[in-house]
């Protein structure tokens, strides 16, 4: 069985919160296209910063063990 593909910020790959680097992680996508997606979103009316630090909340660090992650979530 194929273990399950879990959400998390990256703590190796890190700018700011590690939400790009996870991103690119889950998804399979260089880390960089999705900072660039984020900055777009930002300067074209900035729903990009507001939407980062909503994740930057909501997704647990990939150094966490998933079952903490559920109970601080």
């Amino acid at each position: 069985m194929e273990p399950t593909k879990r959400l998390t910020r990256s703590s190796s790959d890190v700018l700011l919160g590690g939400v790009c680097g996870g991103l690119g992680q889950y998804f399979g996508i260089d880390p960089t296209l999705v900072r660039l997606i984020f900055v777009l979103l930002t300067l074209a009316g900035g729903g990009g910063v507001l939407i980062y630090f909503i994740l930057w909340i909501v997704i647990p660090r990939d150094d966490m063990p998933a079952a903490q992650a559920h109970l601080d979530s």
